[in-house]
């Protein structure tokens, strides 16, 4: 059995101190995908780091913004960041590591607002992440490993994956393009395991806004997601979001999305 974590911390400093760090203690996953880190490698909690290997990739242009990470129990075979393009490979958006049988990445997709210089950027890294996960899916297969992809993909897939989708139809995140990108990369074969393992439900949501009462009534969307190689999604056992029992127990807007798959 393999466990695999994904969880966007919104700052790990300002997570670490709310309750991250308990939660890294006491999880039984072998793997943690973070995103949206906001810290170099020297600004990590050393805490963290306790009883881990880690593979990171911080924005190297803007301080304090994005970054991703893998921490593993084992020690890699190997660690790329980025996705081969110049725009996005210092932008702390991208990060894989191999380990026996497994390439696994952790993802932090542009959050775009529509009319806006941040959607023409989201829509740029789409146009680009699909062929590059298509060139890294047969790369893996050649070397007899399954793939799979973590993160923050800011877009809820379906209308199952937002509570308020009616409303949300023009906002980013639920354009009918990115939706129709998503729909595309599962007609090609990648699976969303948690839609596959929760079948006809609305949710389970991933995040929730700070603002209102959104945590409270469970009005969240679905946009933390584990996307894999069909081989590997069959494996899976088990899928859950690890909500906190409250709103003043959240260490971050996000919770952790967890999978276990079968060896």
């Amino acid at each position: 059995m393999r466990t695999v974590s994904s969880v966007n911390v919104n700052g790990v400093r300002a997570a670490a101190a709310k309750g991250l760090l308990r939660w890294l203690t006491g999880t039984s996953a072998d793997i943690v995908c973070l995103q949206e880190t906001r810290a170099q490698l020297d600004e990590l909690p050393p805490a963290m780091l306790a009883g881990w290997h880690l593979a990171y990739a911080p924005c190297e242009s803007v301080r304090g913004r994005n970054g991703v990470g893998v921490l593993t129990r084992e020690q890699p075979e190997a660690v790329r960041v980025g996705i081969g393009e110049p725009e996005f490979d210092g932008s702390g958006r991208y990060l894989e590591v191999d380990l026996p049988g497994l390439t696994i990445a952790s993802l932090y997709l542009p959050n775009g607002t529509v009319g806006t210089p941040r959607q023409a950027e989201k829509n740029r890294f789409l146009a680009l992440f699909a062929p590059y996960l298509a060139e890294r899916r047969e790369k893996a297969a050649a070397e007899d490993r399954e793939m799979l992809v973590c993160g923050d993909w800011n877009i809820a897939p379906a209308e199952a994956d937002i509570r308020n989708w009616r409303g949300n139809v023009k906002n980013s995140g639920f354009l009918p393009h990115e939706r129709e990108w998503m729909a595309a990369l599962f007609a090609s074969g990648w699976v969303d395991v948690v839609r596959a393992l929760h079948p006809g439900v609305d949710g389970p949501y991933s995040w929730w806004s700070y603002r209102g009462r959104a945590f409270d009534r469970d009005t969240g969307w679905r946009i933390d997601h584990h996307v894999a190689t069909p081989e590997l999604a069959a494996r899976a056992v088990s899928a859950a979001v690890e909500r906190a029992p409250s709103h003043g127990e959240r260490w971050s807007d996000h919770a952790p999305v967890t999978i276990v798959y079968a060896s």
